[in-house]
């Protein structure tokens, strides 16, 4: 794995995923296609989509369990922190070899660099209006299954946007 390319891929991954709108019905139909899509690969994942502080899609499919909500909580204070991807900065910590506890003080209670929490942004603003969270893969799994039907949702080809196989 590459860090530098993968952080190049995902800062375009965030430049291209934005929406025109963003609401409940918007929300439903992701979290919906991100459950399907686990389904059709055979893994469990929890699913936590947030707009502006509020539960849009919560869904925690059989064998997920309640240490994947604890992880989706501890991913969300990291984007809402930082305003991007987990795993962008999880690699960003891993590439300067430290790590946001040691850099920041944040407690690994409440802080998780995991990749899986996605920005929700509307196209034509700077500001992060939510968050797409999956828990239950190995991380760069769980941010490639968020890019890729955020991808799809948007009409675009998810290929074009995918990391670099590991």
């Amino acid at each position: 794995m590459d860090i530098a390319k993968d952080l190049e891929r995902i800062a375009l991954q965030e430049q291209r995923l934005q929406f025109d709108r963003f609401d409940a019905e918007v929300a439903w139909k992701i979290g919906s296609a991100l459950r399907s899509a686990a389904l059709e690969q055979g893994k469990s994942v929890a699913i936590d989509i947030t707009l502006a502080g509020a539960p849009l899609f919560y869904n925690a499919m059989p064998g997920a369990t309640p240490n994947n909500a604890e992880w989706i909580r501890r991913k969300k204070n990291v984007l809402n922190r930082f305003h991007k991807s987990t795993y962008a900065i999880g690699l960003e910590y891993q590439r300067n070899d430290t790590s946001l506890e040691a850099r920041t003080g944040a407690p690994l209670a409440d802080f998780a660099t995991a990749g899986g929490c996605f920005p929700i942004r509307i196209q034509g603003s700077a500001a992060v209006l939510g968050s797409i969270t999956v828990s239950g893969l190995p991380e760069r799994q769980d941010h490639e299954l968020v890019v890729r039907v955020l991808a799809q949702h948007l009409g675009i080809e998810p290929q074009s946007l995918a990391l670099d196989p590991v």
